[in-house]
């Protein structure tokens, strides 16, 4: 997967891919060079989801205080 193209994918795309990879493993009926580009394509869908949830992670933080109140967001704090 491109590094360009990981940022295009959506979340739940690269959760939908990744699944879709997950099952064709666990059946076991893939060949060794296939299972490796599958293994690693998944290992790339995988960072694409964790670094998308951290980003929300961080916007979710900037927006909620310490008291659970929701804070209003300044010059498109939320963007980064």
């Amino acid at each position: 997967m491109e590094e360009q193209h990981r940022d295009e994918v959506s979340f739940e795309d690269a959760m939908a891919k990744l699944e879709k990879i997950v099952e064709k493993l666990e059946e076991g009926e893939v060949p060794l060079e296939k299972a490796i580009a599958m293994y690693q394509e998944g290992m790339n869908l995988s960072h694409v989801c964790h670094t998308k949830l951290q980003r929300v992670e961080k916007q979710m933080d900037r927006m909620i205080g310490e008291d659970g109140e929701i804070k209003p967001l300044v010059n498109g704090e939320e963007e980064e």
